[in-house]
């Protein structure tokens, strides 16, 4: 069995090469640090992995497009995303791009390996709460909040910009220039018809997205 596990955190990534041992001892467990190298291991068609175990924000580009790329391109390794944000954030995005399942971290030493069983199966891992979110994605497609304009890249720079941190800070998290990250907060309060970076504070924490 391969399985390829990609976070930025060393610690974490040791902690879930732990738990997985306990139940795939024979696994060989490839570890990624960014996305960069994520979405080379997802084009490298000389590997192949059974599944995959990734954290949704690392450094690099986007793991929601990664996601969706791969899919693109007819790649149908199971998928399985952590985070420690809440489902209500960023679960129907998720499985929207593709994602056969969503984790929030602190549920990993329970669900894990049953949510990695499951989706070896061919099966998306749907929790309860994540299912009552897509519905409700469903009903109110018609009718979408602001911030459901924005891209996964956009989406991502408002949580962080939500989170009080600078521009010069996310240009460092996400290896990029601070122009790059200066042009997606002109876009975000375009789109979000914004006047003011408090404005993104206000709703972000309006509509629990921090």
């Amino acid at each position: 069995m391969k399985i390829l596990l990609a976070d930025d955190h060393s610690m974490i990534r040791q902690g879930l090469v732990l738990l997985l041992r306990q139940s795939y001892p024979n696994a060989e467990i490839t570890e990624k640090s960014n996305g960069d190298e994520l979405r080379e291991s997802l084009q490298n068609t000389s590997q192949v992995y059974d599944i995959i175990v990734t954290d949704l924000f690392m450094p690099g580009p986007p793991v929601i497009e990664i996601i969706k790329q791969a899919r693109d391109s007819g790649n149908k390794v199971p998928i399985i995303i952590l985070s420690m944000s809440l489902p209500e954030r960023n679960a129907v995005r998720v499985i929207r791009a593709g994602a056969n399942g969503y984790l929030s971290k602190d549920t990993v030493p329970e669900e894990l390996i049953k949510a990695m069983e499951h989706v070896m199966r061919g099966k998306k891992y749907i929790t309860p709460e994540i299912a009552s979110l897509l519905a409700d994605a469903y009903l109110d497609d018609t009718e979408k909040k602001p911030h459901e304009s924005l891209s996964d890249r956009e989406f991502e720079v408002f949580q962080m910009l939500a989170q009080g941190k600078t521009v010069t800070h996310i240009a460092e998290d996400l290896k990029v220039s601070i122009n790059t990250v200066s042009t997606y907060k002109s876009r975000i309060l375009e789109k979000m018809n914004f006047q003011s970076f408090a404005d993104i504070i206000k709703y972000a924490h309006a509509n629990n997205l921090v």
